[in-house]
């Protein structure tokens, strides 16, 4: 539910138990849908993500066969990617000539030596960018680091998702290792939404371990679609689309999660 790409006083401890916490998340629909773009636009070579985070896209892609980078302003987050990667089992490998690079830098003026084919960013990273200036600025700098004829794909929660996280809060987890009670706050001029999530971690293996609390807070942004749409062709994309939800549909107002696809 939470994008990787906040300030970087977040995802400290968090990185920590990120995984545990997003262990439902929808991964492979993120994978399924982003194959699906390259079958249509072109099958890419080298592709940077951008809020990778713990690597939990990323290590498949590498996985495949890509050679990826992994952008993320956290190094704790690209810690636990690194270890993540590491105990992937090589036999579990569909490819040997896949390859990754961690990146620590900030997606609003990320940057290469050299331009990639595809660029990513899922899991609603776009949506921490909290001021107009910072989606343009990514826009900009992620036009860039494409080469011609390369796809920008990512997703952000449509601004209705927001208002559906604040109505219906507060949301608890309960779990042997980890559990959270995650609250709230809605701003509707602003369209923006701080969450404010108390976190009980076991801090041992052990079964007398004891459980450690921390505080995180994390705010996200929602933006209008079509002025997302309207930014990508001012920093210079062309034939961009917006899908709802996973699938190959127009995106309406009953959307959760807006996909956006754009060409170089």
């Amino acid at each position: 539910m939470y994008g990787r790409t906040v300030s970087v006083l977040s995802y400290r401890k968090f990185a920590y138990v990120y995984d545990e916490l997003m262990a439902d998340m929808p991964y492979p629909d993120w994978l399924r849908f982003v194959r699906e773009v390259w079958d249509k636009y072109g099958m890419p070579r080298t592709v940077a993500e951008l809020g990778c985070g713990t690597g939990s896209i990323t290590i498949p892609l590498v996985n495949a066969g890509f050679q990826v980078t992994g952008i993320d302003l956290s190094s704790d987050m690209l810690s636990v990617a690194k270890d993540k990667l590491e105990s992937t089992p090589q036999g579990h490998r569909l490819f040997q000539n896949g390859s990754v690079n961690w990146v620590c830098q900030n997606m609003t003026h990320w940057m290469l030596p050299e331009p990639v084919d595809s660029v990513i960013s899922f899991c609603d990273c776009l949506n921490y960018l909290t001021e107009p200036e910072y989606i343009v600025d990514t826009f900009q700098s992620t036009y860039k680091g494409l080469k011609s004829g390369g796809t920008f794909v990512f997703d952000v929660h449509h601004p209705q998702t927001l208002r559906r996280y604040d109505e219906e809060q507060p949301f608890m987890l309960d779990e042997r290792s980890v559990s959270y009670l995650w609250t709230c706050e809605y701003d509707q001029v602003r369209t923006e939404i701080e969450h404010h999530l108390t976190i009980f971690a076991r801090a041992g293996e052990e079964r007398n371990a004891l459980y450690e609390r921390f505080e995180e807070t994390h705010i996200q942004r929602s933006y209008d679609p079509e002025w997302l749409k309207t930014e990508l062709i001012k920093a210079g994309f062309r034939d961009v689309h917006c899908y709802a939800d996973f699938e190959w549909v127009e995106a309406g107002n009953d959307a959760s999660r807006l996909f956006f696809v754009a060409i170089k």
